[in-house]
């Protein structure tokens, strides 16, 4: 009976380990440039959104240039991409949806309602399943938030105010995780 609990103890904690850390995100996703719809846009800044102890993905913000002021990259007028490299099977297409709504309701402030539609267009591309390993590329055009899976169109989102909210869940007064914001503005 102790060798069974030692080997269940044991098997535990390899889980818990394997959950905690993942596998690093593959270098060839966060390149230092990467071509975005056309556009060649520069790693600004990467870093690992976590939550308790486990890392739930790794995300890479690109632009033409170097900045670390958000104000700036939050006006609308530049393009700019977040790559985002699912590192977690904790990451599913509900879970997504929840985080999407919760980061809406922090950074959207009195336009959520008016966003609502588009959040919800948004939602429904997460709704195809979300596996480990999975890459999202939300690349922001002027106007328009072009969301592609694993290299393939996902979908288009109009409106400069949607971009605004999106990226202000990562970039914005209330980010999602203050140490990610830090990383993807490179300081």
């Amino acid at each position: 009976m102790q060798r069974l609990n030692t080997y269940i103890s044991g098997w535990m904690l390899a889980l818990m380990l394997c959950l905690a850390f993942p596998t690093a995100a593959s270098a060839d996703n966060f390149a230092a440039t990467q071509n975005f719809a056309g556009s060649n846009l520069n790693l600004n800044g990467k870093g690992i959104r976590t939550k308790l102890f486990f890392n739930l993905y790794t995300a890479g913000l690109y632009l033409q240039q170097p900045t670390s002021d958000a104000a700036a990259l939050l006006s609308g007028t530049v393009p700019l991409a977040l790559r985002m490299e699912i590192t977690s099977a904790l990451i599913t297409s509900e879970t997504m949806e929840s985080a999407v709504r919760d980061g809406f309701k922090l950074s959207a402030g009195d336009q959520l309602a008016k966003l609502q539609p588009r959040i919800d267009q948004l939602i429904e591309i997460f709704k195809e399943e979300i596996k480990k390993g999975d890459v999202y590329d939300f690349i922001y055009r002027p106007q328009n938030t072009i969301i592609q899976k694993n290299g393939e169109n996902a979908g288009t989102i109009p409106g400069a105010d949607f971009m605004q909210a999106f990226y202000a869940i990562w970039l914005g007064d209330k980010p999602v995780q203050a140490d990610l914001k830090t990383q993807l503005l490179g300081q």
